[in-house]
């Protein structure tokens, strides 16, 4: 018997190392995807600056080829960038202005539209139940007796102790106690004030991204030796040529949809073209529900603005078009072949990503896929998953 034994005596070390390994990359990614969801706000904030550094790096080395400093060309550029989004905003103000002037008369207009609609729906909704259960022919009705006198109803009115049926159980209702508007306001300011907060930072973290970026990849370089620091440098500028293609793409032809958009609109004579024209045309690059989200805002000012039904028909039909022929034709050509995700992994990343960061994840899930991509392509023992994201 202690022959026979010694075998599985021996196994039992084996065994128990085995599921500790096997474990590991599950308390890892368990403790991973924790930390993702908990400090979503901070991930969001960095993510964001090294997208934006990675989009501004060609510039800076552009101004340090005529004998700039980087320090001194990473200001200049972030300055510019600075500049242009004032720009740019100081437009949607504009815009925005003269849309809140007439924002009464708009939200009358938009509120006589949805009473409308919700007359018809219940008018259709009464002739659908008429026709699946018709009513019968009422029958005459016997007339009602005499309303007694006062002090007769006096005589007939049971006593209070009579009120209550043996056996009935009186219907008691229960009311939600509901927060009040401090607490409301109070939370909703202290989320802003965190987002505030965070996008605070995004300047001054890409200035120092972009003027530090040679001591940094210097420095991440030196944590690998042999063929890892090679394979690591590779992963940094496939991620880098990866986000600078697929974000400058995007930026280009969410323009080109943003010019057609307003030219179309100014064209059917909507409201507030150089507003809603851009807002459209950037809202239909968001994966899946780019269709309806680009709908809305031409269809809310042409409500608001009483155009005709022709034009909302008019509206429909070419900002469907438009998305269409930007997804089938114009994408694949300008972000697509510098993505190569396939439909599975870029589904899956969307719900992923969109279930941690929500909104944020949505837009960011396919550059953060496609960087992982990169990053697995590079590494020998990772390649397998990124023939498996790839196309």
């Amino acid at each position: 018997m202690a022959i026979l034994t010694r075998p599985w005596k021996g196994l039992e070390p084996l065994k128990s190392a085995e599921l500790r390994f096997s474990a590991s990359p599950v308390i890892a990614l368990g403790v991973t995807v924790a930390l993702l969801y908990w400090a979503r706000v901070f991930f969001i904030t960095i993510t964001i600056a090294v997208i934006i550094a990675f989009i501004l790096e060609p510039f800076v080395g552009l101004l340090m080829r005529i004998r700039l400093p980087r320090s001194v060309a990473s200001f200049v550029v972030c300055s510019a960038g600075l500049m242009l989004l004032y720009l740019i905003g100081l437009g949607a103000y504009t815009q925005m202005t003269g849309l809140w002037e007439e924002l009464p008369k708009f939200s009358q207009r938009i509120t006589d539209v949805v009473d409308n609609g919700r007359h018809k729906i219940d008018e259709l909704e009464t002739k659908t139940y008429g026709m699946i259960f018709p009513q019968k022919k009422p029958q005459p009705q016997p007339a009602p007796p005499p309303a007694p006198s006062k002090r007769s109803r006096r005589n007939a009115e049971p006593p209070a102790s009579m009120l209550m049926t043996p056996g009935v159980i009186p219907e008691v209702r229960i009311h939600e106690e509901q927060k009040p508007l401090s607490d409301l306001l109070y939370e909703r300011i202290g989320s802003l004030y965190q987002i505030l907060l965070m996008a605070s930072f995004v300047p001054f973290l890409v200035y120092f991204m972009l003027s530090w970026r040679d001591h940094m990849h210097r420095s991440f370089l030196q944590f690998f030796e042999g063929e890892d620091r090679v394979a690591a440098a590779r992963s940094l500028q496939g991620i880098g040529d990866m986000v600078r293609g697929f974000v400058v793409g995007n930026f280009l032809l969410g323009v080109l949809l943003a010019v057609v958009s307003s030219l179309t609109f100014w064209m059917v004579h909507l409201p507030y073209p150089l507003l809603a024209g851009p807002v459209s045309g950037f809202l239909s690059l968001v994966p899946y529900v780019g269709l309806p989200l680009a709908l809305l805002p031409p269809m809310i000012v042409a409500i608001a603005g009483g155009n005709p039904l022709s034009s909302f028909l008019i509206i429909l039909f070419l900002i469907a078009m438009l998305h269409l022929i930007a997804l089938n034709l114009l994408y694949p050509k300008i972000v697509g072949s510098r993505v190569h995700l396939n439909p599975l992994a870029v589904t899956v990343a969307l719900m992923v990503w969109g279930f941690l960061w929500d909104a944020a994840g949505l837009l960011l899930a396919i550059p953060l896929t496609a960087g992982i991509k990169a990053v697995c392509d590079n590494v020998k023992g990772l390649r397998p998953y990124g023939r498996f994201l790839g196309d």
